[in-house]
């Protein structure tokens, strides 16, 4: 008896297509900080609540003036976050290239992500840091 539907074989690949497509659907581009862009004494930690969510594929825009020696690094665990240990993060922007457009990061993993600026007490004092954990987006 002849079957006249779709197998497993032919369905799979088709869930993965559909699947990457709803990922990529939609993403945003989001400005860090909002109007307020990446600057000493702003309290990202704030401005991430209250902008969450994050989805998968939408890219944060950093913005600063290059006169004010801001940067932006991924540091890879809470404990570096917390501490402000720059030690084994990853520079992403040094300060030249958050002028104009800014300096763009995709959220292109599922992962938590800590950002923060690596000058002076920007990190410690300035409150310059913040965590974002991106979603699926269905």
């Amino acid at each position: 008896m002849a079957s006249s539907g779709f197998n497993a074989q032919q369905i799979i690949p088709l869930f993965a297509i559909a699947a990457s497509l709803l990922t990529l659907t939609g993403a945003a581009t989001v400005v860090v900080g909002g109007s307020e862009n990446w600057r000493y004494g702003y309290n990202y930690t704030e401005w991430a609540a209250d902008t969450a969510p994050f989805y998968f594929q939408d890219t944060l825009v950093f913005k600063y003036d290059n006169t004010t020696a801001h940067s932006v690094y991924m540091l890879p665990n809470l404990w570096s976050y917390s501490q402000c240990d720059f030690s084994e993060a990853k520079l992403l922007a040094n300060p030249a290239q958050g002028e104009g457009d800014g300096f763009q990061f995709v959220l292109n993993q599922w992962r938590v992500f800590y950002f923060a600026s690596g000058e002076g007490n920007d990190c410690k004092n300035g409150l310059m840091k913040l965590v974002v954990v991106p979603w699926p987006r269905f």
